[in-house]
């Protein structure tokens, strides 16, 4: 009888790369994967350490497992990702239930873990920052995404050093991967029935193998032909190089929505923050992609209530969202992480800080709003990834990785469809599937 493992992952596209990493790791030493706690022999929660009370979180999950297997065997539980780099051996202090800790680098080194803890019982904690181990091993390591929509991890790790961030503690220096092992990843993926890839990096566009930047890499991947779209994530405003600017005028599968952090609109703000370009630099960026490609849209990231953030900061941020017309982006509150420069600064006042994020959320939402709006009776091309989950439809994205919902069958996952949207709210088109191919798609 095999082993069942569950996997639950918090945070970032990163971490879903990670887990499915993990699962196509230890299905070598016998594991498949359950959705019911109840079955699992072994328990992996994957975490975040981006957010404010990430720890709690870890220990209220695990004191749920403790509860669902209190007249049960006890399953292996271990804990990954960016949490367990940063508490380490704390959390098998704190916690005895919890029998592995290991951290984002060290993936390539659980099966010989979890084999070794299960014939001697011995806890450990695996925290060393080996990327290129990590990598090297998973490229032997077939991705069995089995999804139309794939992620694929390019870059670890940041040398930037904001203060507000623990990524540089957590994942490490900036690591980029080999650029033909990317390749023959990108090309398991395609031929396990992917179609669309999101290449993934901390700082994702800091890309640079032998002078291989992620220019190179999305040409490379644009050859493949069951491609047939590309994106990428987490950009940083100081690596959008020129050279990635001129791949929107010539590349036909790189999609046309850039998420390009920029957490605040003052400037002030951003020079506390120590993000090393102002609202100009930002601005210059925004305009040269809208010069090659009018219907490239943007996201970003904002921290609201950054220390030292006053009234008119604040401002400056919701005149900027106004200005650009970000959409699909994600709003916080400031929480400070431990070991940063920005730990124990002083911070704004609750309430106002959850006034000014209701204010921005509410500003955001708007945009999607106006943008969905502009689409409707209009057609546009959608990847189908699934069916709806009452199978009556299918769900598929548009280009701008707004979902949409439309009356398709099984036989069109994977394909990419001309579709009229009726209707939209904030989070979704909803359409009819055109069969007339002569028409125009906006």
């Amino acid at each position: 009888m095999s082993q069942k493992i569950f996997i639950k992952t918090f945070g970032c596209q990163m971490n879903e790369y990670d887990s499915n990493r993990i699962f196509d790791t230890v299905k070598k030493i016998g594991y498949d994967k359950t959705n019911v706690y109840e079955e699992a022999n072994c328990y992996i929660l994957n975490t975040c350490h981006i957010r404010d009370k990430a720890k709690e979180k870890v220990y209220h999950e695990i004191g749920r497992v403790k509860k669902i297997f209190r007249s049960k065997k006890k399953p292996l539980v271990i804990v990954a990702g960016c949490v367990a780099q940063a508490e380490n051996q704390e959390m098998l202090k704190r916690e005895p239930y919890i029998d592995l800790v290991i951290g984002p680098q060290s993936y390539h080194e659980i099966n010989n873990k979890i084999l070794d803890h299960i014939k001697q019982k011995e806890k450990l904690e695996m925290t060393e920052f080996e990327a290129d181990l990590k990598f090297d091993y998973l490229s032997k390591i077939k991705n069995e995404s089995g999804k139309t929509s794939s992620f694929l991890t390019i870059q670890e790790g940041c040398d930037k050093f904001c203060h507000f961030c623990v990524v540089p503690f957590t994942r490490g220096p900036e690591y980029s991967r080999p650029f033909q092992q990317i390749i023959d990843e990108a090309k398991q993926l395609a031929d396990n029935g992917v179609r669309e890839i999101t290449l993934l990096g901390q700082n994702v566009n800091a890309y640079n193998y032998e002078d291989l930047r992620l220019s190179n890499l999305i040409y490379e991947i644009e050859k493949l032909p069951e491609i047939k779209r590309v994106r990428y994530t987490t950009s940083h405003p100081n690596d959008m190089t020129d050279d990635l600017i001129e791949v929107y005028k010539y590349s036909h599968k790189l999609m046309p929505l850039v998420h390009l952090p920029i957490q605040s609109g003052s400037n002030k703000i951003l020079n506390l923050m120590n993000r090393k370009h102002s609202i100009a630099d930002y601005m210059k960026i925004v305009e040269k992609l809208k010069n090659i490609n009018e219907k490239i849209e943007f996201s970003s990231d904002f921290i609201i209530g950054y220390p030292g953030e006053d009234q008119k900061d604040y401002e400056d941020t919701l005149n900027l969202i106004k200005r650009i017309n970000f959409v699909n982006s994600y709003s916080f509150i400031f929480s400070p992480r431990p070991g940063t420069v920005a730990e124990n600064l002083k911070l704004v006042e609750k309430q106002i800080s959850t006034k000014r994020l209701e204010k921005v959320q509410s500003q955001l939402f708007e945009n999607q709003i106006i943008m969905n709006k502009s689409f409707e009776n209009k057609i546009l091309n959608v990847l189908v990834e699934n069916l709806t989950e009452d199978k009556t439809q299918v769900f598929g994205r548009s280009e701008h990785m707004t979902p949409v919902i439309f009356n398709g069958k099984e036989d069109d996952i994977g394909k990419i469809l001309p579709v009229r949207i009726k209707q939209s709210n904030r989070s979704t088109l909803f359409g009819e599937l055109i069969n007339d191919l002569n028409q125009k798609v906006a």
